[in-house]
């Protein structure tokens, strides 16, 4: 069984449209995806609707986090949450907060590109996305088109990047709180390519213990993103807290080179994922 949980649509930063992500899960050979799009579950209903015969579809979610060090600046993190409630009023209330931070944050962040004489008009972004989240890959796509920066990940590393001047911070939610939220919806929540220090900062493991004990079920430990050494030393502390362990490809369509089911999840684990969350049930056959 091949199982890969962590893709991203249209409906916030990927390329692919959720019927389209499903085709080209299956197509990879995989059994079971999980739809996880940054801050909203949008695309669930579509997912269940497109759903090609014989593939199993886990909804879920990638949720807009933060560590708030004792005696450190916070660092950006993110949850996975899977199987959890959608109509749960603590959760969407959140989720809608995050999704007009991400609205506010993109259209500071086109104004001071703009301002600097950068070819992007918020408008003009907003209509591209169809609807989807928007947030900075679509802005970095934009730079592309407009032939400011070669490529999403350039526009990533140098315009988009925290050290830019055009920067904008997003008031993400404090992770522990983000943890307990998901929990009270059902949810599953597991910690998304938590030491994937190519992106930048990340927690220490006494950061992984505390949210182990505010009900942290999982961590991503098989990502791309990770090396062998970040993959060993997750997968020994998933074993010392006693936490699953998942493994995806994090998924974008065009907007990143890493093919679906570039990384997987032990079937064992997913078992385990299944039997955690009570909130929703997965789309299947």
């Amino acid at each position: 069984m091949l199982i890969d949980l962590h893709t991203h649509s249209s409906v916030s930063d990927g390329t692919d449209s959720p019927a389209a992500l499903l085709t080209t899960a299956r197509a990879a050979g995989l059994d079971v995806v999980a739809l996880t799009d940054h801050d909203t579950t949008a695309g669930w209903a579509v997912a269940a609707a497109a759903r090609p015969s014989g593939l199993t579809v886990v909804p879920g979610m990638e949720l807009s986090c933060r560590w708030f060090p004792p005696d450190r600046p916070p660092v950006s993190v993110h949850l996975l949450a899977y199987l959890f409630d959608p109509d749960s009023p603590a959760l969407s209330a959140e989720l809608t907060r995050l999704r007009a931070e991400r609205l506010s944050r993109g259209e500071r962040i086109v104004t001071a590109l703009a301002a600097a004489g950068h070819p992007v008009s918020w408008d003009r972004i907003v209509e591209a996305s169809g609807g989807g989240v928007v947030g900075r890959p679509h802005v970095a796509r934009a730079l592309v088109e407009a032939g400011v920066v070669d490529s999403v990940d350039q526009a990533f590393a140098t315009l988009l990047s925290h050290r830019s001047p055009h920067y904008v911070a997003k008031a993400d939610t404090d992770v522990l709180e983000g943890i307990a939220l998901v929990r009270a919806a059902g949810g599953v929540p597991v910690f998304a390519h938590g030491l994937a220090t190519k992106r930048g900062r990340v927690v220490d493991d006494a950061a992984i213990v505390a949210m182990a004990g505010a009900g942290l079920l999982g961590l991503e430990v098989d990502h791309p993103d990770h090396s062998p050494a970040e993959r060993d030393h997750l997968r020994g502390l998933a074993r010392d807290l006693g936490l699953l362990t998942t493994g995806s490809s994090d998924y974008h369509g065009a907007n990143k080179t890493t093919p679906i089911a570039a990384c997987a999840t032990d079937p064992g684990q997913y078992e385990a994922l299944l039997a955690a969350g009570t909130g929703s049930a997965p789309f299947t056959d």
